[in-house]
């Protein structure tokens, strides 16, 4: 694991290396409050309610409905492998979920003051946000035995602002390991420019719009290995990935992505929140 970085250093090592890992920046405390409250948000849902699959790989094929009208509402995304050829659930649902989305920042109490607090304020503006906003919050299980992998991607594809200016809050809840599909990171990857981005076209599906053909450079990527309260900080241009998760250790994290006020959120994005305006830490 990378050393700890002093404050006065962290925006030069950010801007060199595109990620920060601030280990210790949240309690056990608040780590379990955040688990305890997923728990309860999975033991109120019905899973007859709708079985819509988050995956990486098919992203334009999986992105339906339900996952499109998901930026502002808290909504449910089941693993590839959660699910047999009838449909139905392979294992039990608390261990089905790839994720919980998108907007548990804005609409749930207790994932509002986890993601607000004076210190997030102070460390992003640290890093430059003049007028952060949260955009969107994840909550992701990394279940054990079928974990999904995260291929190689950067957040600017899916949260393009002009000029760019989306930054990822990646909070492990629990230790992070290689077993259990921990982050890679491709350090100064930021510097290659965007590759692509994923929008909504103008009959309201979704497609990868190719902006370089050359492909993101991964050497160099090494595995962030972090223990519980660890947050990792990402530039919204830096290359990484999570491998699958086949051990019997799940590997809950927490990510928020915060975006600056003043600059121009793309209208083709696919995550809009006609309802629900953008707020600050405050």
């Amino acid at each position: 694991m990378p050393r700890p970085i002093a404050p006065s250093a962290r925006r030069d090592a950010f801007e060199r290396d595109g990620f920060l890992v601030l280990p210790g920046f949240v309690s056990a405390a608040s780590c379990l409050a955040l688990k305890r409250r997923a728990e309860e948000l999975v033991d109120a849902f019905d899973p007859e309610a709708h079985r819509s699959i988050f995956s990486t790989h098919e992203q334009t094929r999986t992105s339906d409905d339900y996952f499109l009208a998901s930026g502002d509402k808290v909504r449910f995304f089941y693993e590839e492998g959660a699910l047999g050829p009838d449909g139905r659930l392979r294992v039990p649902k608390e261990r089905a979920l790839n994720k919980i989305a998108h907007a548990m920042h804005d609409l749930d109490p207790v994932f509002d003051r986890f993601s607000r607090t004076p210190a997030l304020a102070a460390l992003t503006a640290e890093l430059g946000l003049a007028r952060p906003v949260l955009v969107q919050s994840m909550y992701i299980f990394k279940q054990p035995h079928i974990g999904g992998e995260v291929v190689c991607h950067q957040d600017a594809t899916f949260l393009y602002t002009e000029p760019m200016t989306v930054t990822g809050l990646w909070f492990a809840l629990e230790d992070a390991t290689i077993e259990n599909g921990c982050l890679w990171v491709v350090p100064g990857g930021h510097r290659q420019g965007l590759k692509k981005r994923f929008l909504r076209d103008a009959r309201g599906n979704t497609r990868f719009e190719v902006l370089d053909p050359v492909p993101l450079v991964e050497d160099g990527a090494f595995p962030l290995e972090v223990p519980a309260g660890t947050l990792v900080v990402l530039h919204g241009l830096l290359p990484h990935r999570s491998e699958e998760n086949r051990s019997a250790q799940s590997r809950h994290a927490y990510t928020v992505h915060v975006v600056e006020a003043d600059a121009h959120y793309a209208a083709d994005n696919w995550l809009q929140r006609p309802d629900l305006p953008l707020r600050g830490f405050s």
